[in-house]
């Protein structure tokens, strides 16, 4: 009889996966599957430009999805990529004028932002469904659900990531 392997639940996003030993990222809290799937996920986006389109969002969904604990790193990474979904969903902005709205959130912002509860997660979007997709299209209809339901996961949070937009020069 085989051993089936263990399945545990990433302390960020929550989906289920089976347990493997590896790294995991410095303050984003992650099962270290769930880090590799990202890593695999990316290397996709990386390697086709059709799939790189939606990098901005799958970026700004995993660290979203993925807070850690209240430290300055998580803090902030947490806030500008909220900003970039906020900029992105609700006015408009293509995936180079977020991150060049962001570089200045990051700047202006540094020691500003204020740790954010996190939301649950339970039965959102993770990178594991992205990492299911088959071809470009999927991968692409999937990285937008999954960043607008991390998205709508913050919404008790909307006002204070539209306040710091605001604040620190993301107004265009």
């Amino acid at each position: 009889m085989q051993n089936a392997a263990l399945i545990t639940a990433c302390p960020g996003c929550g989906v289920l996966l089976p347990e493997e030993s590896g790294p995991t990222h410095r303050y984003a809290e992650s099962s270290a599957t769930c880090w590799k799937v990202y890593g695999e996920v990316l290397a996709r986006e990386y390697s086709d430009p059709v799939y790189l389109a939606v990098h901005r969002l799958t970026v700004d969904a995993f660290a979203a999805q993925h807070p850690g604990q209240p430290s300055p790193q998580s803090i902030q990474s947490v806030a500008v990529h909220l900003i970039s979904l906020r900029l992105i969903f609700e006015r408009g902005y293509t995936a180079q004028q977020a991150t060049s709205a962001i570089g200045q959130a990051v700047a202006k912002g540094k020691g500003k932002y204020a740790w954010l509860t996190p939301p649950s997660f339970a039965g959102r979007l993770t990178v594991a469904d992205v990492h299911k997709a088959t071809n470009a299209e999927e991968h692409i209809r999937f990285v937008r659900a999954w960043a607008e339901s991390v998205w709508k996961a913050w919404s008790p949070h909307h006002d204070t990531v539209r306040e710091w937009a605001s604040l620190y020069g993301c107004t265009a």
